[in-house]
């Protein structure tokens, strides 16, 4: 039993490399034959290259081109050129030979006579016009004429004059009927095809006049470029219905197995590309599989059927159970590894959640704290005009003691008259001190609430009173140029008076030491914002502008502050969405500071 099954194993293999040898036998015998008839057409394409590529360079060696190019508006110079035009194209056996200057514009051609005359066209966009002028040298491009719509080889080179600098551009079309008319089947192949590609993956020279100007690149996934329908133009490129079946076993890196679908030239071919000189081509030679099945078929011997259902048949459930076995233990170390990496995913979520929990609270200390600090310097501002709201308060003070004391002697001499006047002069200096603390104490309040619309007005005229309480800003001259219509902006009241109490504070206190001391406000109007300007005529900032605005950074002594005004008032500007910077001033000494707040409508 075990001979038997030696045996049988033994010739169920040999019939596998039999056919697998007759397989690789077949395709390298097809690879070979095309590989030989593509060195043909490669050989072919290079001596018709060889033949033209210096020919362009000679004419441009020509004086009569130089002397056209420069005189292009001479009929006689033109006309000249247009005749010698005429003789190269019939030396060289050309189609058409056609000069142009460096904006690519065609002064002289052969075919000036004809209808389709190349004579005022723009070539300018072609490959080879700017190829030769940027390289200075030869150069080759394929396309398809836009006057003559027939395909052709332009070969190209620039015209310099003795100086080396280039005047225009001479160029030679040379139709390519003859290489695609020496494509010849070999004669032990009867089912052979031949394209040439661009490097786009269009044919422009084909076997076959149904494949020409179609896209053999359909496998890419992209459409034609543009530059395939400037070279093509008019044509549709439509792709071939072509799929690849791979690499077959034994052949070099330049063949693949096919399949064309129609039912011109359809069915299995093994293509072999290779690269033709000089150019971006290809060429793409297709030979049937059909004689490899025939040379496989001679390498297997009769017997092969009989073995081979039950060859397949061991070998097939051998296999399926094996691979059972080896996914069911591929599962359960699936499972494992999910369980483990679902475990550790739980870990990190919760390490994660924990994160932004102490975020949020941090996030939520932050802004009290920020509040307390806003709060804080707040007060420390109003300690800071104490002095000046005490001084202030004292003289209508002394005032209503004085007219209390008048208002008893009128009493008792009965001077009713005086007495009442004393008493309107004492509820007219007891408003003035109401007035004066009632602005104090909203500035010290906590702002409550979202922003809303607020005219801007209002915060700068609280401001100007609670600065007018210092005794330093007494000999000071505050322009306030208050405009006559409603500033709406989009703020919060108490916080921009905050600001505008800080600005105007800092500017007092800048020109304390200024010979005329002055201070001035005012309000600019932008497309979509407010500008308030705070202006002083002190000695400017000092240094980069925007470090003023960090905290704790001050130029002025500990008893003046402790540098966070400026850095809370940004703070306070930002969450409200304007902005607030500070710069010195152009039309004079002194520093500006700018807040900028968005529009708002009344009625929002």
């Amino acid at each position: 039993m075990s001979y038997r099954i030696g045996a049988f194993v033994i010739f169920c293999l040999t019939l596998l490399v039999s056919g697998t040898l007759g397989g690789w036998v077949g395709y390298r015998q097809v690879e070979q034959e095309s590989l030989e008839e593509s060195f043909r057409y490669r050989q072919l394409v290079a001596n018709e290259l060889n033949r033209y590529l210096p020919i362009p360079e000679l004419m441009a060696e020509h004086p009569l081109l130089e002397k056209a190019l420069i005189n292009p508006d001479d009929p006689g110079v033109i006309l000249q050129a247009n005749e010698e035009m005429q003789r190269m194209a019939t030396i060289v056996g050309s189609s058409d030979v056609y000069l142009m200057d460096v904006t690519g514009m065609t002064i002289a051609a052969n075919n000036y006579l004809q209808e389709d005359s190349f004579v005022g066209s723009n070539y300018a966009f072609r490959p080879y016009f700017s190829e030769a002028l940027a390289t200075r040298d030869s150069a080759i491009y394929f396309a398809l004429g836009l006057m003559s719509n027939v395909r052709g080889l332009y070969f190209s080179h620039p015209v310099l004059n003795s100086q080396g600098v280039v005047l225009g551009v001479i160029a030679v079309k040379v139709l390519v009927h003859e290489l695609e008319s020496q494509w010849h089947r070999p004669a032990s192949l009867s089912e052979a095809e031949m394209v040439v590609l661009d490097r786009a993956g269009i044919s422009f020279l084909a076997s076959k006049p149904r494949w020409l100007y179609r896209d053999f690149e359909p496998y890419s996934g992209t459409t034609p470029e543009a530059e395939s329908y400037q070279r093509y133009p008019d044509r549709d490129l439509t792709p071939i219905n072509m799929g690849r079946l791979g690499r077959p076993w034994g052949v070099s890196d330049r063949s693949e197995k096919i399949h064309l679908v129609g039912s011109d030239a359809g069915g299995n071919y093994l293509s072999v590309r290779t690269d033709l000189p000089r150019l971006d081509w290809t060429l793409q030679v297709m030979v049937s599989t059909r004689s490899v099945i025939w040379t496989r078929l001679a390498f297997l011997v009769g017997g092969a059927a009989l073995f081979f259902g039950g060859l397949l048949t061991w070998l097939y459930l051998r296999e399926r159970y094996r691979r059972e076995a080896e996914l069911a233990l591929r599962g359960e170390q699936l499972e494992r590894r999910v369980a483990e990496r679902t475990a550790d995913l739980e870990s990190s979520n919760r390490k994660l959640l924990e994160e932004i929990r102490e975020r949020e609270r941090t996030q939520s200390e932050l802004r009290e704290t920020q509040q307390e600090l806003i709060q804080a310097a707040k007060l420390a501002v109003l300690g800071q005009m104490s002095a000046g709201l005490n001084h202030e308060m004292n003289q209508p003070l002394t005032a209503i003691q004085t007219y209390a004391r008048n208002s008893r002697r009128f009493l008792e001499k009965g001077a009713q008259d005086m007495v009442d006047a004393n008493l309107s002069e004492i509820i007219a200096l007891c408003d003035k001190m109401a007035e004066l603390t009632r602005q104090f104490k909203v500035f010290a309040r906590k702002s409550e609430g979202p922003p809303a619309v607020v005219d801007l007005r209002q915060p700068v005229d609280a401001s100007l009173k609670i600065i007018a309480a210092q005794t330093s800003s007494a000999d000071i001259d505050i322009q306030w140029n208050r405009p006559e219509h409603p500033v709406m902006c989009h703020g919060d009241l108490i916080r921009i008076e905050q600001v505008m109490v800080n600005l105007m504070a800092n500017a007092v206190q800048a020109v304390e030491e200024s010979q005329h001391p002055q201070v001035r406000i005012d309000i600019e109007e932008t497309d979509d914002c407010w500008k308030c300007l705070v202006r002083d005529n002190g000695p400017g900032l000092q240094g980069n502008t925007e470090q003023i605005f960090e905290p704790f950074f001050t130029t002025k002594s500990v008893k003046q502050g402790l540098g966070l005004g400026l850095s809370i008032s940004r703070q306070i500007v930002d969450a409200l969405g304007g902005s607030l910077t500070g710069r010195n001033r152009i039309d004079g000494p002194g520093a500006e500071f700018v807040l900028t707040l968005r529009k708002r409508e009344a009625t929002e």
